[in-house]
């Protein structure tokens, strides 16, 4: 039996709702192998010939683009979950992924940063752990579902110090001083924060994700995921508008972070924050006039993770870039 095998048998154990989610995801898992597509998305930014990486380095030769639109959004996709797997998983347990579901197409990175949170409010602990086990199901069903095309997770910097992307975004929105550090493990609240600057994201990207599939198995799937991001996304901003309800430095904190995100992403209003600076209305789901969730191209996600708002190929949260053919962002 593989490690991933018997880390999906044991969050199974964990609950009957946990069990049906893994029905799922392994029914998906067992389709045939994945099928048509185009070469490369147009939405996911074009290759303008700007050779600046976003990190002052020679950018990475420029991979080879699939034959299959449906494996490059699922390794897109992919690498978003490794980001959001390490946040999770160093929060709540203290450690890092496991060595099978990091290896992969393209150069493994290492991860920067993460620690345990000392957590004082039961509930969030929780969530923690829920979320952090979530998404380390999301990689191994990717990852299954991708089987030998599947790409291995890139360099990853998530540290809460004056070096670490939560601090970058952080100043660059205003929640701490240019000088000051954002650490998201320090606390209850920080965690919070730190999960909202990136849950929204993933929400958005699927969402954006969606129509570019070509395979109806994977788009099921692909559908299955995005619920669970959204789900996981409300929990997090409804905990930030309980707490935000006697903490007005989180209700502004949050509008911060919204509108650092449609900065970076050169949306308008497109992100929202989760509640008014007056603390009278929540914001639980961000969402169009319609009642839709918002979805973000794959250059706009890469504007956010990437903290830069121009057309570049690395930086912030991934300090050398992405694996997999989608991995330019945007110019704003």
């Amino acid at each position: 039996m593989t490690d991933t095998q018997t880390l999906l048998d044991t969050m199974e154990a964990a609950g009957a709702e946990r069990r049906a989610r893994r029905r799922f995801l392994r029914l998906c898992g067992g389709a045939a192998a994945i099928t048509g597509g185009a070469a490369l998305l147009s939405a996911c930014g074009s290759d303008d010939g700007d050779n600046d990486s976003g990190n002052g380095t020679t950018p990475a030769p420029t991979p080879t683009p699939s034959t299959n639109v449906d494996v490059d959004v699922l390794n897109f996709a992919l690498q978003l979950e490794y980001l959001e797997a390490n946040y999770y998983y160093k929060a709540a347990f203290g450690s890092g992924l496991s060595a099978d579901l990091v290896t992969g197409v393209g150069t493994i990175g290492t991860v920067t940063g993460g620690a345990a949170v000392t957590f004082t409010d039961t509930a969030v602990r929780n969530l923690a752990r829920e979320i952090a086990y979530d998404e380390v199901a999301h990689i191994t069903f990717l990852r299954s579902a991708l089987g030998g095309q599947s790409t291995a997770m890139p360099a990853i910097n998530i540290a809460g110090d004056a070096t670490g992307a939560f601090t970058a975004a952080a100043r660059a929105a205003g929640v701490v001083g240019p000088n000051d550090v954002f650490n998201p493990y320090a606390n209850d609240e920080s965690f919070l924060l730190g999960a909202y600057l990136l849950s929204d994201v993933g929400v958005s990207a699927y969402r954006g994700a969606a129509r570019l599939l070509t395979n109806k198995t994977f788009l099921e799937a692909s559908a299955g995921i995005l619920a669970a991001e959204a789900y996981h996304d409300a929990a997090i901003r409804g905990n930030l508008y309980a707490k935000g309800l006697t903490r007005s430095d989180l209700r502004t904190n949050t509008v911060k972070i919204s509108d650092a995100r449609d900065a970076l992403d050169g949306s308008t209003d497109l992100d929202q924050p989760v509640v008014g600076t007056d603390g009278t209305s929540a914001n639980i789901v961000p969402t169009d006039s319609n009642g839709l969730v918002l979805g973000r191209t794959a250059a706009q996600v890469l504007n956010v993770v990437y903290l830069n708002k121009s057309a570049v190929k690395a930086g912030g949260f991934f300090p050398s870039g992405v694996n997999g053919s989608i991995f330019q962002s945007g110019a704003n």
